[in-house]
C-alpha cells in the first residue's frame, strides 16, 4: 500500500497502481487492518438544522441515486432538512472556482485526484479529518486518494467507474465481431463496421470533457502511464515528440468516429450506440445509464489494446467521485454527520443498487445485487497496471478548462495543425503552472 503523501504533489494520483486497492471493493479489504468493522449506520448519525448540498449529479440516474441517500438520511433525522441545490454537470465543474469563492453549499460533489488537492491548498475545502474516524470499509489507498499534501482529508470516496469501450453483445454477435487485442486489430474491426454500414466509434464532444479520455488512453498508450501522470503535472513539453505522436495517432483514427462530435452530448451519442447505429463507444461505464434497463444486460466493454508491446494495456482511466465540505460551513456539525453517511456501507450499498454505471467506493457495501458489467468492471480495475483519475482531475482545474477543453476541440475541428496546437498548448502551460 502507499501510505504516504510526501513522494510530490501528484503523488495521490499514483495511488491506483496495482497495489491500489480501491479496485477490490466487492472483495472486501486486501489484508488485516486496511478496514475496520462496523460501518457507521443512520441511527449512529445524528444531524439537525439546515445542511445544504451542492450537486452536479444532473443526469437522471445519478440525480436519483443521491435523493434516495439524502432521504434516507433526513427520515433518520426528521430535524435535518437538506436542500440539494443541482446545477448542470458541466457548468458546476467549470464554474467551480467562483462557485468555492463565493458562498458555498455546506457538502458539494466533486472529485479525488489533483481537483481535490487543488481547493484543498488553497484553502476553498474543509478539513474533515475526523469525519474519517468514523468512516470505514476503506483501504488506505482510498484514504490517500482523499488526503491532501498537508496530511489532512478532504474527501470522502463514494464511487468508481472504469472508462473501457463499450458495445452491445447482440449487434457484435449479429456480426460476428471478436474483441480486438492490438491497436492494428481494433483498426480492422473498425473498417469491417464500416463496411457494414456502422460509425465505428460513437463520439461527442460538445461539452468539452469526453475527448480527454480519448487523449488519457492513447498517451497512457503510448507513451506510458508515468510519462501521462508526469505531463499531466506540468513536467513534461506539450511540443515533444511524445504528445505530438499520441495527436498523430488520434488523427489517423478520428475518420472513424462520429462527425461533427463537438454539436453532439456523450448522452446524445450513447443513442447511438443504443440504436445498433454505432459498433463501439470509449467512455466511462456511466454509459450504460442510457440503456433502457431491460437492455443493460446486452452492455460489455473491453479496454483499449495496446499500441506498444513494450507498454503494454495495463493502465486505464478510473476516476473516483465523492463529496466535500466547505471551508466554512454554515451548519458544519451537520455537514460532517451527512459526509459521514455518505461514507457508510449503507450509502453505498444504495449506490450499488440503484446505479448501474457506478460501483460504491465502499468495500462493506451490499454487491449481492451486481450483475455480470459490474462485476467485470470490478475485474477490470482490479488488474490494471495503473490508473489514472482522468485528465480534468489529474491536471490544474484552470489549465483543463481553459487550455485542454478549447485545444482538443479545435484538434478535432482542424487535426492537420499539430505544431501549432501542441505549441498553443505548450505556451498556455507555462503561464498557468507557475505556482
Amino acid at each position: 500500500m502507499l501510505n504516504s503523501l510526501a513522494i510530490r504533489p501528484h503523488c495521490f494520483v499514483m495511488i491506483a497502481r496495482t497495489q491500489f486497492a480501491l479496485v477490490l471493493l466487492a472483495a472486501g479489504c486486501l489484508v488485516a487492518g486496511d478496514c475496520i468493522a462496523a460501518s457507521p449506520t443512520l441511527d449512529r448519525i445524528k444531524a439537525t438544522g439546515t445542511i445544504t448540498l451542492g450537486s452536479n449529479a444532473s443526469d437522471d440516474v445519478p440525480k436519483g441515486v443521491l435523493a434516495s441517500m439524502v432521504s434516507a438520511f433526513t427520515d433518520a433525522n426528521p430535524d435535518a432538512d437538506v436542500p440539494i441545490n443541482t446545477i448542470d454537470h458541466n457548468t458546476f465543474q467549470e464554474n467551480i472556482s467562483s462557485y468555492l469563492q463565493g458562498n458555498p453549499d455546506d457538502v458539494w460533489t466533486w472529485f479525488a485526484g489533483y481537483r481535490m488537492q487543488f481547493f484543498a491548498e488553497r484553502g476553498l475545502a474543509g478539513d474533515i479529518s475526523d469525519v474519517w474516524t468514523n468512516l470505514t470499509g476503506f483501504t488506505d489507498a482510498f484514504k490517500n486518494a482523499s488526503t491532501s499534501s498537508d496530511g489532512k482529508q478532504y474527501f470522502v470516496p463514494q464511487s468508481y467507474y472504469p472508462w473501457a469501450i463499450f458495445f452491445r453483445k447482440s449487434v457484435w454477435e449479429d456480426k460476428g465481431y471478436e474483441v480486438p487485442t492490438t491497436f492494428d486489430d481494433l483498426n480492422t474491426l473498425a473498417a469491417q463496421m464500416q463496411d457494414d454500414g456502422l460509425v465505428p466509434f460513437a463520439f461527442a464532444d460538445k461539452d468539452g470533457w469526453p475527448a480527454m479520455g480519448t487523449f488519457d488512453i492513447l498517451n497512457m498508450r503510448i507513451n506510458g502511464y508515468d510519462f501521462h501522470i508526469s505531463l499531466m503535472a506540468g513536467d513534461e513539453s506539450w511540443e515533444s515528440a511524445e504528445v505530438k505522436n499520441v495527436f498523430d495517432t488520434w488523427r489517423g483514427i478520428l475518420p472513424l468516429h462520429q462527425p461533427d462530435a463537438l454539436g453532439r452530448t456523450w448522452q446524445e451519442a450513447a443513442q447511438s450506440l443504443v440504436s445498433g447505429e454505432s459498433g463501439m463507444f470509449l467512455l466511462g461505464m456511466f454509459v450504460s445509464e442510457q440503456f433502457p434497463e431491460a437492455d443493460r444486460e446486452d452492455v460489455d466493454f473491453f479496454k483499449y489494446p495496446e499500441l506498444d508491446s513494450n507498454i503494454g494495456s495495463g493502465a486505464i482511466d478510473a476516476p473516483i467521485d465523492g463529496m466535500m465540505m466547505a471551508a466554512s460551513p454554515d451548519n458544519e456539525e451537520g455537514a460532517k454527520a451527512l459526509l459521514t453517511w455518505f461514507g457508510s456501507a449503507g450509502a453505498g450499498t444504495i449506490i450499488n443498487t440503484e446505479n448501474p454505471g457506478a460501483m460504491a467506493a465502499s468495500s462493506e457495501a451490499d454487491t449481492s445485487m451486481f450483475n455480470d458489467l459490474k462485476n467485470r468492471a470490478v475485474e477490470l480495475v482490479s488488474s490494471a497496471d495503473a490508473i489514472a483519475q482522468f485528465l480534468d482531475r489529474d491536471t490544474r482545474p484552470d489549465f483543463a478548462s481553459t487550455v485542454m477543453i478549447p485545444a482538443l476541440q479545435d484538434f478535432i475541428r482542424n487535426p492537420d495543425d499539430i505544431d501549432g496546437l501542441t505549441s498553443s498548448i505548450e505556451s498556455q502551460k507555462q503561464s498557468i503552472f507557475t505556482d
